[in-house]
């Protein structure tokens, strides 16, 4: 029986640096300013989807300062959506669930790739 334990102990171990790299992979698009969401949070992987977008070294395209005229000299890495997009729309300010939803549709939609339904990016 000890050796059992011991056995099954060191195989988990073993490979737990494994299975945290795995799940540190597995992101999604959450933000706390939703207090009821409808549906659960996005799943993105951010690596992942930035390297077959071919967007490794842009992050200005998808992080902007200004929405409208995107540059690869101003981004808000760091910056909570939240902090520039409230949840409830104001004058002259995309709403925050609106700018999620533009930002990624529009671009999927332009590139022709990506998914744009609801049940897509919301797995349930």
């Amino acid at each position: 029986m000890w050796l059992a334990l011991t056995a099954a102990a060191l195989v988990l171990v073993a490979l737990a640096p494994g299975l945290v790299h795995s799940q540190a992979d597995i992101q999604v698009l959450s933000n706390p300013a939703f207090e009821n969401d409808q549906r659960p949070p996005a799943v993105f992987n951010h690596d992942e989807h930035n390297a077959v977008a071919e967007l490794e070294d842009q992050c200005w395209y998808c992080h902007h300062m200004d929405g409208a005229n995107p540059s690869p000299d101003e981004d808000s890495i760091g910056i909570p959506c939240a902090d520039c997009h409230s949840v409830e729309a104001m004058e002259d300010m995309t709403p925050l669930m609106m700018a999620y939803h533009k930002q990624c549709k529009e671009c999927h939609m332009k590139e022709k790739a990506g998914p744009i339904t609801c049940g897509e990016c919301h797995v349930r």
